[in-house]
């Protein structure tokens, strides 16, 4: 772990300095060599968008009510094109992301505060990205789900091997995983009987999704699921990528060409989203309304559409998914840590450490929880009877919660501190 030198605007170094100002912009070429040299970070972004995460609320909004639920989709991505374009923004307009501005702009405290609630949002986000990794590995291989969780370990060796090799390796492979994903879609709707009609009445009057409890809820979870907080300081980092000139002209044309980039990449994000809950909607029309599980998805795909392609090709998706989505979670989280706390460690000992340290300390940060009640319980004696714990042993067991307690409170002190 090493403490990044103050040596870029307002006192800071940039973020990933092996990436930054490293994808070269061409003087004075034409508009399409200039949109292909800002291509990429709009991209890596729009992953967070069709992660795992969504894939759930996706399948649930539409095999409970159809095509009902497709306005919120759209809603909920033009809210990200806004908002992923205030952060490309932010980081070329100032040189600094978003997270170095947290930390110089407000209180040591309030940054702190910001940096952990980050930190679990993007620890909860490696969750259902692993786990959907592993899901996809048990369907289409066999493999149980806990190894395929320990196999998703080898993405850091692809971390290490893409960030010797430029920035643009990272995205070439992204944009190539989205490309799939993608296709995987396309065909899946080949398979499927899509009513063009009601989708188009669906798009444009939907007003029960206000009034109804259960269909809010949905909604709701469709909107958490897509907008991700960890994807602006993301975002406002990766945009300073490009060696543009640090003058207005320049910042404006990059601002105008990483808007494009932005834009093109959540309006592919929303028609994969889209895709996944119009193919849930045949769930709904063949009656079976309470799709909610992946798994569930995967084994009625195959016998609705009458080829055992649909499954698989759904199972590939997921799986590109869940490793796209490892590899962006990794570049955010190494983003957040630097520019919060001015501290850089390797792409792999970070993603080793959300996953398994991390993974560890909030499995013991819950351990105070089941310990208390535990120690309670087998010392009363009304409920155990003779079995109740002797002095000795109360004495220790409480001794041990107590002393579990003060070591939690003492690791989440150093987390922060």
């Amino acid at each position: 772990m090493i403490p990044l030198e103050p040596n870029w605007a307002g006192g800071f170094a940039p973020s990933l300095p092996e990436a930054f100002r490293s994808v070269a912009v061409p003087t004075g070429a034409q508009f399409w060599r200039k949109i292909g040299a800002f291509t990429g970070p709009g991209f890596l972004v729009a992953v967070g968008y069709i992660d795992p995460g969504n894939w759930a609320t996706d399948l649930a909004g539409g095999s409970k009510y159809g095509y009902t639920l497709l306005p919120v989709i759209v809603i909920a991505n033009l809210v990200a094109i806004l908002l992923q374009a205030l952060a490309l923004r932010l980081g070329i307009a100032t040189g600094r992301d978003l997270a170095q501005l947290c930390r110089q702009r407000f209180s040591r405290s309030a940054a702190l505060c910001l940096w952990v609630t980050c930190e679990l949002a993007i620890i909860a986000c490696d969750l259902a990205e692993v786990i959907g990794s592993a899901i996809a590995l048990q369907l289409l291989f066999g493999i149980p789900l806990a190894v395929g969780v320990c196999l998703t370990a080898v993405d850091v060796l692809l971390i290490l091997w893409l960030a010797n090799h430029g920035f643009r390796c990272i995205e070439a492979l992204v944009i190539a995983l989205l490309v799939l994903i993608g296709g995987c879609f396309a065909m899946e709707l080949v398979f499927s009987r899509l009513d063009a009609g009601a989708i188009a009445v669906a798009l444009v009057s939907s007003p029960q999704i206000v009034s109804d409890p259960g269909m809010l809820y949905i909604a709701i979870g469709i909107l958490g699921s897509t907008v991700m907080p960890h994807n602006l300081y993301l975002h406002s980092s990766i945009a300073q990528t490009r060696s543009y000139a640090l003058n207005e002209r320049g910042k404006r044309e990059a601002i105008r060409f990483a808007g494009i980039d932005s834009t093109a990449a959540l309006m592919a994000a929303l028609v994969i989203n889209a895709a996944i809950l119009i193919l849930a909607a045949e769930f709904h029309r063949t009656g079976h309304t309470e799709i909610s599980e992946i798994g569930d998805a995967f084994r009625l795909l195959g016998p609705m559409f009458g080829t055992g392609l649909a499954s698989v090709l759904f199972a590939i998706a997921l799986l590109a998914s869940g490793q796209n989505s490892t590899l962006t979670g990794t570049l955010a989280g190494q983003i957040v840590m630097e520019g919060f706390l001015q501290l850089r460690i390797s792409p792999a000992a970070r993603r080793l450490a959300t996953r398994l340290i991390l993974s560890q300390v909030v499995l013991s940060l819950q351990l105070t929880f089941a310990v208390v009640p535990l120690v309670m319980f087998t010392g009363d004696k009304a409920l155990m009877g003779i079995f109740v714990n002797s002095r000795l042993a109360a004495i220790g067991s409480w001794s041990t919660a107590a002393l579990i307690a003060v070591l939690n409170g003492w690791l989440v002190w150093l987390t922060v501190s």
